[in-house]
């Protein structure tokens, strides 16, 4: 799908109302696509549409929960009944939440897995019958690094994004039969959106974005490049690749890794907050593409990331080699 071809293509964006979807409507509206835009907030997808008309776009907004089933059927056939069909299909909402497992009530784990995993199951499943049936598509599933790293009081969100990224590769291999649908799966690192802001939190501390802070539209850049040129998996942002290369040499390093850069670096550790479900249950926040993270930044790396630094400095030319190998 070159250039010239999205500026005739139809695309279907869920999470669209804010940082990385709100961030890849306006990518597509730049390349004259006509986008589908889906989220739970309709006030904040019509600003998005709004944005993606000024860019030279154009397109309708359906209110869609991913967690519902028959809402998500509902979005394929307005898109199909307005525009006849549909090209790329990108599953990107998401929702998270911060705790240690025991200490997570029940219905929020249940939720994130609910919104991120099911929800991409769901759109998943309306895209490839609707590409089937049309003979071509592209589906555009958006995990993250943490589906090749894991990551400490996260266990909610990691479980969902390495079940996105499983499923990609299970739908990638039922779609042998059809060389004209394409699976990918795109993999963030740490990304400036207000996601972190709106997460749950039990564990009693702020949450801030983890360094290095990539902008959501590199994300964005890279699911348009992943639309026109389809491939496996694409990772967003050099970390995250250092990461799993790091896993597939040497397991428990990468995770002794992780575990002081999150202690070191995802939580303010002196401001204590009450527990809270952030957006899990009910919309919330403005609909904003970043969080203000990468303004944060003060140009230096914290402890954690000076001791991550320097042990991958001695092990990762060998991961990446071994990484390369295996891809």
């Amino acid at each position: 799908m070159k250039r010239s071809e999205l500026h005739d293509a139809i695309v279907v964006i869920t999470g669209a109302s804010s940082g990385i979807g709100r961030a890849t409507a306006h990518a597509f509206a730049r390349s004259g696509a006509t986008v589908v835009l889906a989220s739970r907030r309709e006030s904040a997808l019509q600003e998005t549409l709004q944005e993606c008309e000024r860019l030279g776009g154009r397109g309708i907004v359906v209110p869609t929960d991913v967690c519902e089933a028959d809402q998500v059927e509902r979005l394929c056939e307005k898109a199909v009944e307005r525009y006849g069909r549909i090209d790329v299909w990108i599953n990107n909402a998401a929702v998270t939440l911060f705790g240690r497992l025991e200490e997570t009530p029940r219905d929020a784990f249940e939720k994130v897995i609910q919104t991120n995993l099911l929800g991409c199951v769901n759109g998943a499943r309306e895209a490839i019958r609707q590409f089937r049936e049309q003979g071509h598509g592209r589906l555009i599933n958006v995990s993250s690094m943490v589906a090749h790293s894991g990551q400490p009081f996260t266990s909610a969100y990691v479980t969902s994004k390495w079940g996105i990224r499983g499923l990609s590769e299970c739908l990638r291999m039922e779609l042998a039969d059809a060389p004209d649908i394409h699976v990918s799966t795109i993999l963030p690192a740490s990304i400036d959106t207000p996601l972190f802001q709106r997460a749950a939190n039990y564990v009693g501390q702020p949450v801030k974005a983890m360094t290095p802070v990539y902008p959501p539209e590199k994300v964005a850049a890279a699911i348009v490049h992943v639309a026109r040129h389809p491939m496996r998996e694409h990772f967003v942002g050099n970390s995250g690749r250092m990461m799993a290369a790091l896993r597939t040499l040497a397991p428990p390093l990468g995770e002794k890794m992780m575990e002081r850069k999150v202690n070191s670096d995802h939580f303010a550790q002196d401001l204590p907050v009450e527990p809270g479900s952030g957006n899990l249950f009910h919309s919330r926040g403005d609909g904003a593409v970043r969080g203000g993270w990468i303004e944060r930044e003060h140009g230096g790396t914290s402890s954690g990331m000076g001791l991550a630094l320097g042990l991958a400095a001695v092990v990762v030319p060998l991961a990446m080699y071994a990484y390369h190998r295996q891809t």
